[in-house]
């Protein structure tokens, strides 16, 4: 699986994740701030997906929030338990893993895509 951004992501996805992350991005930054000091992972994943799936907690649920997507916060090391990044491409992974204070590590899934997008953080 190539952990880059996905050049393929197309407006359709692009505009929703903008719109849904930007009003979000202070819990999901909160969120991947509080996965790392409580040393339960270096490697904080926010899974978007426009349905409940089992990868990590409910963070943000779109019907309450008045979103899109569901957020969901996970990590590297459970991922690698579900099967979804193999041993094999741990190393890949951690390589092109973004700066955590920076950029959110989020996995879309829908339908028609899924991949790891890395998307900065709003500046304040």
């Amino acid at each position: 699986m190539d952990y880059a951004n996905d050049p393929e992501l197309n407006g359709k996805y692009l505009g929703t994740i903008t719109k849904d992350f930007a009003a979000v991005s202070d819990t999901i930054m909160e969120a991947s701030s509080q996965v790392r000091k409580m040393d339960i992972s270096k490697y904080p994943i926010f899974v978007f997906a426009r349905q409940e799936v089992p990868l990590g907690s409910l963070l943000v649920n779109a019907d309450d929030a008045g979103l899109e997507w569901h957020v969901f916060a996970s990590f590297l090391e459970l991922f690698v338990q579900q099967g979804i990044i193999g041993a094999e491409g741990i190393e890949a992974f951690q390589h092109t893993y973004k700066d955590p204070n920076e950029f959110c590590c989020l996995f879309v899934l829908d339908e028609e895509f899924t991949n790891f997008v890395f998307v900065p953080y709003p500046e304040d």
